[in-house]
């Protein structure tokens, strides 16, 4: 199912029988939309969770001003879309959705949360130090208030070359103030009601050092899974079942059954 209208645009997948457990709401990283979480909806739904991910404002078919648009914002869309589905969820979020989330937990009492490739809580220079060793010019431009080019080579390492392109070719630019405030930005407030947590990585991420994501992991006292050889995007890369496997392997220990 997907839907757009005046609301934010949601792309939701329904289990063959609801038993109760918590839903699953999937936020995009930098760029992206709810289009990016397709593999992982579908295969959620087929193991028996409900899934829906969120086009964040000015993102995919989402209305909204991305020019003007901050990190604030974007937990508000994601804390509205959670508290208009059936049950308290579990939020998951992917690189700059990373972070959203996190900032998300301290206004929402999610079961659980998982953070995949997530933005550090704290200020991601180390990204922008990446980028510069890559591609000078494309930090240049982030820090003349241009978008980031979310280029193949970023975010895969082992998809085919034309997927990745096809891929490539649906992200877009992202708003100058939000790129300011993953380089700037304050730790996240404390969750409500520590709930726990789960942080998927690749020690070989050409845009998020692995360093800050452990930090991170840290931080919410998470168990850490890493997937050498994969790329940033690991819901889109070719190993992607293998990080949603480890995923849902974890949340079935913590909800076997209705509760």
């Amino acid at each position: 199912m997907t839907r757009a209208t005046s609301a934010l645009e949601i792309h939701g997948r329904s289990p063959a029988e609801d038993d109760g457990r918590p839903p699953l709401l999937f936020v995009h990283g930098l760029g992206h939309g709810a289009w990016c979480w397709e593999n992982w909806l579908d295969a959620a739904a087929a193991a028996g969770w409900s899934a829906t991910a969120v086009s964040l404002r000015g993102h995919g078919n989402s209305p909204g001003r991305l020019r003007t648009a901050v990190l604030r914002q974007y937990a508000d869309d994601v804390v509205a879309t959670a508290l208009a589905l059936p049950r308290p969820a579990v939020l998951v979020g992917h690189s700059m959705g990373g972070l959203v989330v996190q900032q998300a937990l301290a206004r929402y009492a999610a079961r659980a949360a998982v953070l995949v490739a997530p933005v550090p809580a704290h200020p991601a220079v180390a990204s922008l130090v990446a980028i510069a060793r890559r591609h000078p010019a494309d930090a240049l431009r982030i820090v003349a208030g241009g978008s980031l080019p979310l280029r193949p080579d970023y975010l895969f390492h082992e998809l085919e070359h034309a997927e990745a392109q096809a891929h490539s070719g649906r992200c877009h630019g992202e708003s100058a103030l939000v790129q300011y405030q993953l380089l700037m930005h304050r730790p996240p407030r404390p969750p409500l009601g520590s709930p726990p947590v789960l942080v998927l990585a690749t020690p070989d991420d050409r845009l998020v050092p692995i360093g800050g994501i452990r930090a991170t992991a840290r931080r919410y006292r998470a168990e850490v899974v890493e997937f050498p050889g994969m790329g940033h995007d690991l819901m889109l890369d070719a190993r992607w079942r293998e990080p949603l496997a480890a995923m849902l392997r974890w949340l079935g220990k913590r909800f076997p059954t209705a509760s």
